[in-house]
């Protein structure tokens, strides 16, 4: 063996660890922040301390009105999702994948356009419909993402996986199964995301799930875990991050983390507390 090789047996984790270089970078969804407009609801994000918005509202034809109301409020923006597009990019019918192609691209464009840095997609609601099995999704799946990743890369933006609970979906529940998907894919333009409240309930250990997601994590969305089914602001309910926030420190994580939650009560008072809430937790993640 090589001397710079190293064995699962004699490996300790200590060169794995890279918190030097994660960063609590905290943004929000569009509809958690209260506000009649973009630049109100950018305004207060800013003034809030949040870095970035989840651009998630309709893109065509506003691309540059929303960029430019970033760049005014000094704001990234951290992501966008899919939403409901036409066609199916893993339906087994070759014109509605077509249109499901078409449909990503246009996405991936738009998204581009505004500086997202990348755009979230759940492959699968609910179960699959016989006769597809999960394998036959997952392995249509990465035939398909191969090219549209490397379409985004080529756009300077990635397709980001958005695991879901079971309750949700029984395809793509856990990060470490998104990671595979991307190691598979095997394009700079494809990663994966986790979110605190479905990894409440299919991650045995919230740490180690982060870590699982490694150099594919591009996301995190921030809300209250399976004892608060409203998915409550974090602070309003007794989900704790310590742990989770141990794992994206040890990954060196210095992407977005978003609220995509509810908010209970006056959310120009609920919103700040959340915040000084997760960097309390930040710095009590000691790797």
């Amino acid at each position: 063996m090589k001397e710079h090789e190293v064995t699962d047996s004699t490996f300790d984790g200590v060169s794995a660890d890279r918190s030097a270089k994660a960063r609590l970078r905290l943004c929000s969804r569009m509809e958690v922040i209260p506000g009649n407009s973009l630049e109100e609801k950018f305004a207060k994000m800013k003034a809030w301390g949040l870095e970035g918005a989840e651009v998630n509202v309709p893109l065509y034809g506003k691309e540059d009105e929303i960029r430019t109301a970033l760049a005014n409020a000094g704001l990234v923006a951290a992501m966008t999702n899919f939403g409901a597009n036409p066609g199916n990019i893993i339906s087994a019918d070759p014109e509605e994948q077509r249109l499901g192609i078409e449909s990503m691209k246009r996405k991936l464009e738009a998204a581009a356009k505004v500086g997202c840095k990348g755009m979230l997609y759940v492959p699968l609601f609910g179960t699959p419909k016989a006769p597809e099995t999960n394998q036959s999704i997952r392995a249509r799946l990465v035939d398909v993402l191969h090219p549209l990743a490397e379409f985004a890369h080529e756009l300077g933006t990635c397709i980001v996986l958005e695991p879901l609970c079971r309750m949700e979906s029984t395809f793509l529940s856990r990060v470490s199964d998104g990671a595979a998907i991307c190691r598979d894919v095997d394009s700079e333009g494809m990663k994966v995301m986790g979110d605190f409240y479905h990894m409440s309930i299919e991650e045995t250990d919230m740490m180690g799930a982060f870590i699982s997601g490694g150099k594919y994590l591009a996301h995190v969305h921030l809300a209250g875990g399976l004892s608060d089914p409203k998915r409550s602001i974090p602070g309003q309910n007794q989900s704790r991050f310590v742990e989770g926030f141990r794992g994206l420190k040890y990954i060196g994580y210095d992407r977005f983390c978003s609220f995509e939650c509810g908010v209970r009560g006056d959310r120009e008072v609920e919103i700040p507390k959340a915040i000084a809430f997760l960097k309390r937790e930040w710095e009590l993640a000691v790797v």
